[in-house]
């Protein structure tokens, strides 16, 4: 038995997992990692998910259970109890409720456990009884995986890219006024440090509340327990002509190199590492809406996202020692529900278009990767609306601001993605034969059937491509 146990804890590199007394030794455990930029939605993915994956009534792209090869799944104890639980059944009643609403935000690392109990399938079904898998599903905020970035950067190159994107942001001004009228070659003041910091910091959180999606270092917009410690005391510079020792330059470069070692580099090692198969949330309708700027920040981002992964699947004597690679990266569009099915395909097109540059290096290293638009939660119904005798797809829902009814059309999305990533790589600051609208829907009533999951647009082929195989 103890055997059995130390090689099962070596073949999926978990450190301490602490696996329920009920693994035996043919179960199969799946590291599941999931993010989002911005505003996509995260935890309301999560909720659906998993209530979807409970009850799969909804699920007919998911081919284990359309085969009813499922057996069952449950809810279990997580194997690494130093992590909060994900507070699924919190966010499914504020979801499902008598009074339906978004649920808060996640804020920090969690983890949930769903077990499967699974018939085989095709050639093993006959000699093969049920087995196993064990889905342990980390939730992470976006802004950590961006932080990953940092790695590779010295705080020299991290100040200067930085202070150049900011240069056309309205809502840096102010930080950049400050930051201009300091001179780094002069000895450190901690007030002065202190003061680019949170100047830096309330940048970051107008450029959060604005949708933007590059707002790194992240733990400055959730630093926990690391609030005011010098860690997350530091902004970034020009460089001087001179650095000497203990100036104020010298001591930011100091404090930032500590957040890659003492911050970023842990969150790597303990959780990002260990991850077997990756979802990341994007809201690609938003960042359109937005105009082309936005979408040219979305798309460097993502490829800053995917650097950090190290696609490939591992063999076993790989992850022998220590080096876990992501088998299945999936970007999903979210809010599909905001437009009409029609214009599905097209949302699906300028993801995969967004994505391209990153996604063919991931796919080269012998990941496997997918583009898909999906709502976790459909808030809205479909219908027409004529405009100038012309029959327009549109959608119907509650909106978020005014509880009333609303019908939307948000303008058709082409269906050649160069015409949005053109104009947005070319620095354009609106779309010259476009406008792009967007609703907040809230939260429809439901009324669920035995068996049903909450209604939503693709979870289960979300599903199936991410753990399918394992099924």
């Amino acid at each position: 038995m103890a055997f059995s146990g130390l090689t099962d804890g070596i073949a999926r590199g978990i450190e301490g997992a602490g696996a329920t007394l009920g693994e035996t030794f043919f179960d199969t455990t799946l590291r599941l990692g999931v993010t989002g930029l911005s505003r996509a939605g995260k935890t309301v993915f999560l909720t659906g998910l998993v209530a979807n994956l409970l009850n799969r009534g909804r699920m007919p792209q998911l081919k284990a259970a359309a085969e009813g090869r499922i057996l069952g799944v449950y809810l279990q104890p997580q194997p690494d109890v130093t992590l909060p639980r994900f507070d699924y059944e919190t966010h499914l009643a504020a979801m499902t409720g008598d009074q339906p609403r978004w649920p808060a935000s996640t804020r920090s690392i969690s983890e949930l456990r769903l077990s499967f109990r699974v018939q085989p399938g095709g050639f093993f079904s006959s000699w093969r009884g049920p087995h196993t898998l064990h889905l342990d599903i980390v939730d992470y905020p976006g802004e950590w995986i961006l932080d990953l970035a940092l790695l590779d950067q010295s705080y020299e190159q991290w100040s200067e890219a930085t202070l150049v994107r900011l240069e056309k942001r309205r809502e840096a001004a102010a930080f950049r006024a400050l930051a201009r009228a300091e001179d780094g070659a002069l000895r450190l003041e901690e007030a002065k440090a202190r003061a680019l910091a949170e100047s830096f910091t309330a940048y970051l959180a107008a450029a959060r509340d604005l949708g933007r999606v590059d707002v790194t270092p992240g733990r400055f917009l959730l630093p926990g327990d690391l609030a005011g410690s010098p860690v997350l005391t530091f902004a970034p510079l020009p460089k001087p002509a001179l650095t000497p020792r203990a100036s104020l330059w010298r001591e930011m470069e100091r404090r930032y190199e500590a957040y890659k070692s003492r911050v970023v580099r842990p969150f790597f090692r303990d959780h990002f590492a260990k991850i077997d198969r990756q979802v990341v949330l994007v809201d690609v309708l938003g960042a359109i809406h937005q105009g082309p700027g936005a979408v040219e920040d979305l798309r460097r981002t993502m490829a800053e996202v995917l650097s950090a992964f190290r696609p490939g699947r591992n063999s076993w004597l790989s992850a022998l020692f220590g080096g876990r690679r992501v088998e299945r990266i999936l970007f999903a569009a979210t809010k599909a529900d905001h437009l009409h099915h029609e214009q599905h395909p097209a949302l699906t097109a300028i993801a995969a278009a967004l994505l391209a540059e990153a996604k063919s290096r991931a796919d080269f290293s012998g990941a496997a990767t997918a583009a898909m638009s999906l709502a976790s939660l459909r808030t809205t119904v479909e219908e027409s609306v004529t405009r100038d005798g012309v029959v327009l797809p549109a959608v119907r829902g509650t909106l978020l601001s005014t509880g009333k009814p609303a019908l939307m059309y948000p303008g058709a999305l082409p269906s050649d993605p160069a015409r949005v990533l053109s104009p947005a790589r070319e620095g354009a600051e609106k779309w010259l034969d476009a406008d792009y609208s967007l609703m907040g829907f809230a939260p429809a009533r439901l009324s669920l059937k035995p068996g049903e999951g909450p209604p939503h647009i693709r979870l289960d082929r979300a599903v199936e491509f991410l753990i399918g195989d394992q099924l």
